[in-house]
């Protein structure tokens, strides 16, 4: 009798096993989405572990729960909060209701948007009087919107040419049709779209693929998460806070507990930095209206391989790209078309002083 004859019962169960498994949850099937999810439910656990740990060891924070219980109440609130957001899957655009504001980690696909524009376009031309346009022209941003009762119609059927010519448009004269093709989704991708290989899709205002939360992070929830980083942040240091008052007032008692609390406050200092810094880098972002992919791969992008480092194109100035970012609706995709020659000479010229007192970077 050899090793692989003993073990191969114990394998077939195991297999058996693991196959219920994915029948009752076919999210596990694939190993990807396993993988992101392991790594949710370890943040979820980490989370629990440091509040867990805070009420196993602080009795004093218990007596003061049953004094002012709003003050933990509110605590545990927001980390409940976290961990939903955590645990949430990801829901892109035209997959939510009117209730949209309950979806954290909302994102637009460029297949869904193209779809929305062959329809809308479609519409239009059928009934011109009552229709809406599919696309209008504002500031130099077109904007498509999406009506909640168009979320779950079927738009397979429509044809490309409605927005091949919308993404044409959106670049400069004389640019190849082939350029601007991803190969792997065979559709036209407008400016700042990019293909990402994870989600195997074409996102809008494509930032980051975070493997943390299993989402992309682009148009549709780029101020939701940064949002999310912020309440991280507020959390860890809320967190940081009470650790500190343990110590301050038990440094005398019980080493074991001293050293395990003084162990989870130094990998919580080291969690706290690298989300300040998170922060401060979407805060940057933000303020000058560009995307983690464009400014980590700029000499990669064709638009923006020849424009200097210092020149923001796709930035309207600092009010007007916060205004955009924080109140944009969830339910409309906006593509930015690309500045042209004049407007990048004038984005490149120097500030004055003048320039200051009118508020030119405003």
């Amino acid at each position: 009798m050899t090793i692989m004859s003993i073990c191969r019962p114990s394998r077939d169960s195991w297999d058996r096993s693991m196959e219920r498994c994915y029948g009752v949850f076919p999210c596990l099937s694939d190993p990807a989405r396993r993988s992101a999810l392991g790594l949710k439910f370890a943040l979820v656990m980490l989370h629990l572990i440091y509040l867990g740990v805070l009420f196993l060891f602080d009795g004093d924070l218990i007596e003061k729960t049953k004094r002012e219980p709003w003050y933990t109440a509110l605590f545990c609130f927001s980390l409940l909060q976290h961990c939903f957001n955590i645990l949430l899957p990801p829901v892109h655009l035209p997959a939510i209701s009117e209730c949209s504001f309950l979806f954290l980690y909302t994102f637009s696909y460029v297949l869904d948007a193209m779809r929305v524009v062959n329809e809308s376009n479609t519409a239009f031309k059928r009934t011109p009087v009552t229709s809406k346009q599919p696309a209008s022209s504002k500031n130099g941003s077109v904007v498509v919107t999406v009506d909640s009762s168009q979320s779950g119609r079927n738009l397979l059927g429509s044809n490309a040419t409605s927005w091949t010519k919308l993404v044409m448009d959106l670049h400069p004269p004389g640019t190849s049709i082939r350029n601007l093709s991803c190969a792997y989704c065979n559709v036209e991708q407008p400016p700042r779209a990019k293909h990402c290989h994870d989600c195997d899709k074409c996102v809008l205002q494509f930032d980051h693929h975070c493997v943390w939360l299993g989402t992309c992070i682009g148009q549709g929830n780029h101020c939701k998460f940064w949002w999310y980083i912020c309440g991280e942040t507020a959390l860890c240091i809320w967190t940081g806070i009470l650790y500190f008052t343990y110590l301050k007032a038990n440094i005398s008692r019980a080493w074991w507990k001293c050293a395990i609390i003084i162990l989870l406050l130094v990998a919580l200092m080291i969690s706290l930095l690298f989300l300040l810094l998170l922060l401060l880098f979407h805060s940057y972002l933000i303020l000058t209206n560009q995307t983690t992919f464009e400014l980590v791969r700029r000499r990669r992008i064709p638009y923006l391989r020849g424009i200097p480092d210092r020149v923001y194109p796709f930035s309207k100035g600092v009010c007007r790209n916060l205004y955009n970012f924080c109140c944009a609706r969830s339910d409309e995709y906006s593509l930015e078309p690309l500045p042209s020659a004049q407007e990048l000479e004038e984005k490149s010229r120097p500030y004055t002083c003048m320039d200051t007192v009118t508020c030119r970077c405003c």
